[in-house]
């Protein structure tokens, strides 16, 4: 992971500082040592930025505006290569092998960002960081500027260099992602569905408990909302990939 420079957020701050926007504007910061292709995925009815996909190399920053009441997931892809129509495959987070998501998820396991930016009764931010589909980047979302009430949602540790095993998923020999119990081992019990959707009957596994002494900041399985679920009030928030430790 490359250390973020303080010199990044000289133009990012006069950028800020020049804009205004409607709704909630995500800064996406790309700190880590090779390219990745962020997706993204607006939940239904919502609109998807950017066709859902594109490149951004070691360095890079994106800046984009999502309207009030936005909702949705963003996270990386690794390894990717496409050709000039936009079809190929990506190691990690792969849409269906396409360029552009385009209402498409990535295929776990991936390390997700997901957020409710306001609701219909509610003006306050959701977001949180979840392993819940496994990890494959460290991940960060906090909000620029401050804001009331609010935290940092965050996996910045590589787990697939302590990744167990039995969730490692490889390609060419080196371990790429690493999958939850729920994806490994397909069961009520580690997926919290059928009679374990309930935060009652559905506990967190030792894979989970183990996720979480690296990530307190992230969720670790399904029901871990006490310290995974960020509540925010902020006009901008910054994503980054690979965050500085």
């Amino acid at each position: 992971m490359l250390i973020l420079s303080h010199l990044l957020y000289i133009p990012l701050c006069l950028y800020l500082f020049l804009v205004s926007t409607n709704g909630t504007q995500l800064i996406l910061v790309n700190n880590c040592r090779r390219s990745i292709w962020p997706g993204i995925l607006g939940n239904t009815g919502n609109m998807t930025p950017k066709d859902g996909g594109f490149h951004m190399k070691s360095g890079d920053e994106v800046v984009f505006d999502v309207p009030n009441k936005w909702s949705g997931r963003i996270w990386a892809r690794q390894n990717c290569h496409f050709d000039k129509t936009g079809k190929g495959s990506c190691d990690s987070g792969d849409c269906n092998r396409q360029l552009k998501c385009r209402g498409l998820g990535g295929k776990p396991p991936a390390t997700v960002v997901e957020m409710t930016l306001g609701s219909l009764t509610s003006s306050l931010h959701y977001y949180d960081v979840s392993l819940v589909d496994g990890f494959n980047v460290p991940v960060s979302m906090r909000p620029v500027g401050g804001g009331i009430g609010c935290g940092v949602a965050e996996c910045d540790v590589d787990l697939n260099i302590c990744c167990p095993s039995a969730l490692e998923v490889k390609v060419g020999g080196k371990v790429v992602g690493c999958k939850s119990a729920c994806l490994a081992l397909q069961s009520a019990k580690y997926c919290c569905t059928g009679k374990f959707a309930d935060p009652k009957t559905c506990k967190p596994t030792i894979f989970a408990h183990l996720f979480k002494a690296i990530c307190p900041k992230a969720y670790s399985y399904a029901f871990d909302e006490s310290s995974g679920l960020n509540k925010c009030r902020a006009s901008r928030y910054v994503i980054i990939f690979c965050p500085p430790q």
